[in-house]
């Protein structure tokens, strides 16, 4: 069976090829297109998963979108099935038109298909809602055989929070709750507060929060006046300080936000100790409420196992800290829990919840892009007149450059799928040089001094180094934990200003070039830790073809290109 799930209009669109419940291919529209979180259609991404599964259009059993339209059928709108502009609008006006006969309430469309005849062939579309794809790319991935399931973002056609159990196959919603009243609302609106971009630089938020780890006046502000935790165990925001879920308003933030804390912050300016102060509380606030919800469901699903998804679990430091936090003991993030990751969801949501296939595969890798073989390296170096030597030996060979203090950028095989570079499409450094973080966001990275940079280290020698607690690995470095105290001063590369980092653990099976790349490093240094960031300048997409790396590899203040085994040199 051969699903395409989509991901079409919403923050990073995106395809995935499932085939009989593997995950076959899967890709960012913007790797192709290089507009940094493109919503536009994934023309390119569904292109490059055809050719991956080795299969036509016709192949496919079924499209999924993660996005169901059918949502808003939920009661007759004469404003536009009695005034239709187009005859298009038929595969609007005709269900809501019948809708308008049925009985009041039991019209929710939790999903729609619609099928399609062109030319004697069949194409199916069947549209999912967006929490049931977050939900499924939270738990269908994950090792549990069942498992609590908490989503959270900004928000989906009306959901913004959903409580579902997962149970073998199957997942069932059993709470949500609506948009605006959201976590996603909540830190974006902070975010645009402080000068940075909403829907967009929440990590930024994340990582200048890190510089006021104890409780301040802000704090109290901010719970008392933005967050209600309700007996329910849900919350509600006070909606006088928001104004993002309005139409006709510009921002995201009311004048008596303002009030509370004083003049926002204007974007490029200086960051004061206020506003450090403002994006810890929000962080914590953030923690406590996440605390809160994930109690209420315990109370509904009583299992050990917790699968979380959506953006807001991008916050990786809320991600460390779930386990010491709640009542549920393992914790299982995608590498892609954000919107990118529903092309994901959506697949596996139709292959297993709908269509009842059982066997379910464990994700292990995110390693679903295109990859290049030497040939088309070469000939991407060639074509711009480039000098390049062949290496026998490349994990070696970049070890002993990292080990004298180069900056490598690193490409090798398929791309990764998700924001987060996992050793395939990287650009890595020395964690022991205290220079290397200001080096890196200064003539690499082209972005603020405050963002920090995370360390990959062998899976088998990470207790050695960071304070993992219950945490098994972190293959998709979605997690941020302390590093011991004893390794700090060894690690200051990547050791953020609060002690911790967003570690990656690095598996020989899953991913045996850069396990050999840091071992080699290891027998040189003593030290099993690369510092790893992504392959991209500030402002770009991840590099997905070797063209791509060539680019920014001129532009920017990188020594060392290893694409497969050619090595460029400045």
């Amino acid at each position: 069976m051969k699903i395409v799930g989509l991901n079409h209009d919403m923050f990073i669109s995106s395809a995935a090829l499932v085939e009989d419940g593997q995950i076959t291919a899967a890709a960012a529209e913007e790797r192709f297109l290089r507009q940094k979180h493109t919503r536009k259609f994934p023309h390119h991404s569904l292109d490059y998963c055809l050719e991956a599964g080795n299969i036509d259009i016709q192949d496919v059993d079924v499209f999924v979108s993660s996005w169901n339209p059918g949502v808003y059928l939920e009661s007759f709108n004469p404003l536009i099935s009695d005034n239709r502009r187009l005859k298009a609008e038929y595969l609007y006006s005709i269900p809501d038109n019948i809708f308008r006969h049925l009985p009041e309430g039991q019209s929710t469309v939790d999903r729609l298909q619609q099928k399609f005849v062109l030319n004697d062939r069949e194409i199916e579309v069947s549209y999912v809602t967006h929490h049931r794809a977050h939900a499924a790319n939270g738990y269908f991935p994950s090792p549990f055989d069942e498992a609590a399931i908490l989503t959270a973002d900004s928000q989906g056609e009306k959901e913004a929070i959903t409580f579902s159990r997962g149970q073998g196959h199957l997942i069932e919603l059993l709470q949500a709750q609506n948009h605006p009243h959201s976590l996603g609302v909540l830190y974006s609106t902070i975010t645009e507060y402080l000068g940075f971009r909403a829907n967009s630089d929440e990590w930024k938020v994340m990582a200048v929060a890190a510089n006021s780890d104890t409780k301040n006046q802000f704090d109290r502000v901010l719970e008392e006046n933005l967050v209600n935790f309700l007996d329910t165990g849900r919350i509600e925001l006070d909606l006088s300080y928001f104004t993002g879920h309005l139409p006709d308003q510009g921002g995201f933030y009311s004048n008596k936000l303002i009030e509370i804390l004083g003049p926002p912050r204007v974007g490029g300016s200086p960051l004061t100790e206020r506003h450090i102060e403002i994006a810890g509380a929000l962080q914590r606030l953030a923690e406590k409420a996440t605390w809160h919800l994930l109690a209420h469901l315990h109370r509904l699903v009583r299992s050990v196992n917790l699968a979380v998804s959506g953006g807001f679990f991008m916050n990786s430091v809320i991600n460390g800290k779930i386990a010491e936090n709640s009542p549920f003991e393992n914790v299982f993030v995608s590498s892609c829990p954000d919107d990118s990751g529903n092309a994901i969801g959506a697949a596996l949501y139709h292959y297993h919840h709908i269509s009842g296939n059982p066997h379910r595969s464990e994700m292990t890798h995110n390693f679903f892009g295109p990859a290049f073989d030497q040939d088309q390296i070469a000939k991407s170096i060639n074509q711009v007149g480039l000098e390049f030597a062949l290496l026998e030996d490349a994990e070696t060979h970049t070890a002993k450059l990292l080990a004298d203090g180069k900056i490598v950028g690193w490409f090798q095989g398929h791309m990764e799928f998700g924001q987060r570079a996992l050793g395939n499409r990287s650009i890595l450094a020395d964690p022991r040089d205290p220079s290397m973080k200001d080096r890196l966001n200064a003539k690499i990275k082209f972005r603020e001094n405050f963002r920090p940079f995370a360390p990959a280290v062998l899976s088998e020698r990470a207790t050695d180094y960071f304070e993992m607690g219950s945490i098994n690995q972190i293959p998709f470095m979605e997690k941020v934990i302390p590093v011991r105290p004893e390794m700090r001063p060894k690690l200051p590369a990547i050791t953020h200003y609060d002690g911790s980092a967003r570690v990656q653990t690095v598996d020989q099976r899953s991913s045996p070039k850069f396990h050999n790349l840091i071992s080699r490093f290891q027998s040189i240094t003593g030290v099993p830790i690369l510092l790893n960031t992504s392959f991209n300048l500030n402002g770009e997409p991840i590099v997905c073809t070797p063209d791509d790396a060539i680019r920014a590899f001129y532009s920017c203040g990188m020594d060392a290109l290893v694409i497969g085994n050619c090595l460029i040199e400045k």
